[in-house]
């Protein structure tokens, strides 16, 4: 079976729910991790925005989830560090953990989530970037996988 993540919240592709995002509750979807590969000892998660007028705006850097979880729940909290050994990096705001989007009036934006399976904890401080993730995951990856949302504002 092919790694994949989904969200109970939404279908890929589809708007993503107010609550989870700037104009709501701003808290972090449940996210579910299916098709894990048996080697799988971490994962790491980025969700970014491509659509955004800056560029790339980044909204959630977790990574060192254990192997042995089979998603995220709702309202991950904002620590850099989680009981679990869990750690979350900066997003695009300069702050730890998820925030929702929150995009210009316009054209919906697309949010990506892309989940990889790591042979190995990264092993990192918290309080990464994303493109240092994404470096470091690359090297350990197992297998990757995509979720998308959109939102908007009219």
């Amino acid at each position: 079976m092919t790694l994949r993540v989904v969200s109970p919240a939404w279908k890929d592709g589809a708007s993503i729910p107010k609550k989870f995002t700037g104009d709501g509750a701003d808290l972090s979807p449940p996210l579910v991790f299916e098709g894990v590969p048996a080697a799988t000892k971490a994962f790491a998660l980025v969700c970014d925005d491509p659509d955004a007028p800056v560029g790339t705006w980044v909204h959630w850097v977790i990574y060192d989830v254990p192997g042995s979880a089979r998603g995220l729940a709702e309202g991950v909290p904002r620590n850099a560090t989680l009981s679990d050994g869990t750690l979350q990096g900066r997003n695009s705001w300069k702050k730890t953990g998820y925030g929702g989007p929150s995009p210009p009036p316009g054209t919906p934006h697309r949010y990506f989530f892309r989940l990889y399976a790591l042979r190995e904890p990264l092993g990192l401080r918290p309080g990464l970037t994303a493109k240092e993730v994404e470096s470091a995951a690359q090297a350990k990856s197992i297998e990757w996988a995509k979720f998308l949302g959109t939102y908007g504002r009219s």
